[in-house]
């Protein structure tokens, strides 16, 4: 396999060599260096949060990601491996005080510190499919875009979300009941 930017021989490398090289980069937010780690035109995911292409919207999400959290840190907690399989366990820290907006929020100052979970597999010394997974709510909760865990907004949301699903319930016995001449419930 030839080097695309220099000509040589690519170095077979294993899926713990090239995961931590991956997030290495990351970690310097390098992009083109993380980008050269992955076949082209493969698809990295971020569950429930969003899909790109490598390199280009690689390249597009990480780097708006890096404006809105100059200081961004990714930190590699733990790697296993097996076969063309590498699970990565990982820490990301950062302030929310950059130039740019994430995922749709304007810089707010705040702090961050989630963990998350990318499962890499990687052929021939090359990325070539990632699902990544971070929990979500807690790093709304902490961009302060969900309220903090068991406080009395939280509880709100909470009895808002029930109270709809109970007169939703409602509502629609009512109208099995209007369209069947039938109780709700026989």
């Amino acid at each position: 396999m030839e080097d695309r930017e220099h000509g040589e021989k690519a170095k077979r490398r294993g899926p713990t060599t090239v995961a931590r090289a991956y997030f290495a980069a990351l970690d310097a937010h390098d992009l083109d260096a993380a980008a050269a780690l992955w076949e082209p035109g493969r698809t990295d995911r971020i569950v429930g949060m969003t899909e790109f292409t490598v390199p280009e919207g690689f390249k597009r999400w990480f780097g708006t990601l890096f404006a809105a959290f100059p200081d961004a840190r990714l930190e590699v907690i733990s790697v296993t491996a097996q076969k063309e399989n590498a699970a990565v366990r990982y820490r990301v820290t950062g302030t929310f005080d950059g130039t740019g907006r994430f995922e749709g929020l304007s810089p707010n100052g705040a702090r961050v510190d989630v963990e998350g979970f990318d499962l890499f597999t990687i052929r021939d010394g090359l990325i070539v499919e990632n699902h990544g997974f971070i929990n979500g709510a807690d790093l709304a909760r902490q961009l302060g875009a969900l309220p903090p865990q068991g406080s009395l907004a939280e509880r709100g949301m909470t009895a808002a979300l029930n109270a709809k699903v109970t007169v939703g319930e409602i509502v629609g016995a009512l109208r099995e009941r209007a369209g069947t001449g039938r109780s709700p419930k026989g």
